[in-house]
């Protein structure tokens, strides 16, 4: 299998989790998704690729969102559930990438449980709420309570990507529709709500590892100015990509580089 790609699930608190994991190294590497329409089944090869730069160090781990979400789940829940993934799995200390929803996780799971982390890696996400963030993903939650998909697909390109990478792949759009549909709306309403519970600025200074931060100064989900807020209260690295937006982790060719840099450094 490419990069030792595999699917598994993982009985845990009655419930069974999907997750995946590839890579062959020693050292291991949680990484925690945002937001997305639908879960990790199916995606390890694609992931693996994407990331294919961890394979030969680490053995990575990417856990999906519990199958069953009640309304009113948080984002630090969300970070139990990944502390108790790793606990059952043996993982005592491990390297933590979190991009968006998954940095809030993230944050939490740093500040709830800092022995599982040893590095932390924070990249287009927030500490608090601001306007921008209420409003793109309430306009979200609300084009899924209506059933409008393709708006909805639309809507996360447009916030997601710059206008050169939309303009060159606006082509493929229709085909995004499909694909990025939400087998469970009201699963995604749910996890969409849990991005609008992360409150942990004032906790920060618990976090103890060290943190590097990655943001998009033209973020139109969570905004530049939420990476720079985090990074200022922790006093710890930032790279802000200029011209870039919430998928700079997508967009940007020197990202994974730039996070595997500082993991190893």
């Amino acid at each position: 299998m490419l990069y030792n790609a595999k699917e598994a699930r993982l009985k845990l608190r009655g419930m069974e989790f999907d997750y995946i994991t590839f890579g062959k190294g020693s050292r291991p590497l949680v990484m925690i998704q945002g937001l997305n329409t639908n879960g990790v089944k199916g995606a390890a090869l694609s992931l693996a690729w994407m990331y294919r730069l961890f394979a030969r160090e680490y053995t990575v781990y990417l856990f999906d969102r519990r199958p069953v979400v009640q309304d009113g789940l948080t984002v630090r829940e969300m970070a139990a559930d990944v502390a108790a993934a790793m606990d059952t799995l043996g993982i005592a200390s491990a390297d933590v990438w979190g991009t968006s929803q998954g940095g809030m996780i993230a944050q939490y799971l740093a500040i709830d449980r800092p022995e599982l982390v040893r590095k932390l890696v924070l990249a287009v996400t927030l500490s608090r709420n601001n306007e921008t963030v209420e409003r793109v993903v309430g306009g979200w939650i609300r084009m899924t309570e209506q059933g409008d998909m393709k708006a909805l697909t639309a809507d996360i390109a447009e916030k997601m990507y710059t206008p050169a990478y939309m303009k060159r792949y606006r082509p493929l759009l229709p085909l995004l529709t499909v694909l990025q549909k939400p087998r469970n709306p009201q699963r995604f309403i749910t996890l969409a709500k849990a991005v609008l519970t992360c409150s942990t600025y004032e906790m920060l200074d618990r976090i103890q590892c060290p943190v590097l931060v990655l943001g998009g100064r033209e973020d139109q989900v969570v905004t530049g100015a939420a990476s720079e807020e985090i990074a200022e209260k922790l006093g710890c690295r930032i790279r802000m990509y200029e011209g870039q937006g919430h998928a700079v982790y997508e967009e940007a060719k020197d990202f994974n580089r730039t996070v595997y840099d500082f993991l190893k450094s």
